[in-house]
């Protein structure tokens, strides 16, 4: 079966819309909680959902999926628990690419090959390992391909041209771009460097191009996504999640349909 991520990135490309990428923190709020979340998100509007392993040590996030990932952990969201929960959702009719965001150290704790397996198992699409680079992926790479899962690589505003270049060719599904140097996190304003950051990656690269790291508003969306074919959005969506009074989550459905609305409008 072709991989879901490169038929949803086939599709949109055909009908001139770009990809609303979703991010949560596996077992947060409340491991039923996230259960529900993801159905949720897919009936709003997001296309893509990274679906984040929680860890103790989240180098490249910044304090609202730090808190996140402490809550899931107390909640026993564990690597288990969320290959499990993977396999529940599509049981029950989730379609929408799933893709794992995870350090080394959980899967190194698995076992690379085992991950891979379980993960393809379970109806995982791809996977990103923010502390992964290139030159010491060749285990990692063989394990996903083997598997038909995408491993997906980052690059940031600081990759010199050449290594851009080179992670493009290695990376699948899509190539993540960083929008600024430093941690996830909200943030007031995209950095003007981002649109020239993009026509880097273009000019090297005709894969996908999603760029996270700091998109908050609807009107944030709308502007990157003139120069990408996805928007990552994460910590302001944990926010959304967190802001919603109830079982619904009407505040987190509110924010993500506010958002499809303003990459429909672009």
């Amino acid at each position: 079966m072709p991989n879901r991520i490169d038929h949803l990135f086939s599709e949109l490309k055909k009908r001139k819309k770009k990809a609303l990428i979703g991010y949560l923190t596996a077992g947060f709020p409340t491991k039923p909680g996230f259960r529900k979340l993801v159905p949720l998100l897919e009936q709003n509007g997001v296309d893509i959902l990274e679906i984040g392993v929680p860890f103790s040590d989240p180098i490249a996030d910044g304090p609202t999926i730090q808190y996140a990932s402490e809550v899931a952990l107390k909640n026993g969201g564990t690597l288990d628990w969320i290959l499990y929960s993977v396999k529940t959702l599509r049981h029950e009719g989730v379609r929408l690419p799933l893709v794992l965001m995870s350090y080394c150290n959980p899967v190194h704790a698995m076992g690379i090959d085992r991950f891979f397996r379980r993960a393809k198992s379970a109806g995982v699409d791809g996977v990103i390992i923010p502390d992964l680079v290139p030159e010491e992926g060749g285990p990692y790479a063989r394990a996903a391909k083997r598997n038909g899962i995408d491993l997906i690589y980052l690059a940031a505003p600081t990759t010199p041209q050449a290594r851009i270049r080179m992670i493009a060719k290695q990376t699948h599904g899509f190539l993540y771009a960083v929008s600024l140097t430093g941690v996830t996190g909200v943030r007031s304003a995209v950095p003007k460097e981002v649109a020239s950051f993009l026509k880097s990656i273009k000019a090297v690269s005709r894969k996908p191009v999603a760029v996270g790291f700091g998109l908050t508003t609807p009107h944030q969306v709308r502007d990157i996504s003139r120069q990408a074919d996805g928007v990552i959005v994460g910590s302001a969506l944990i926010r959304a999640v967190e802001a919603s009074k109830g079982p619904r989550f009407e505040k987190a459905a509110r924010f993500v349909r506010s958002l499809k609305g303003a990459l429909h409008a672009s």
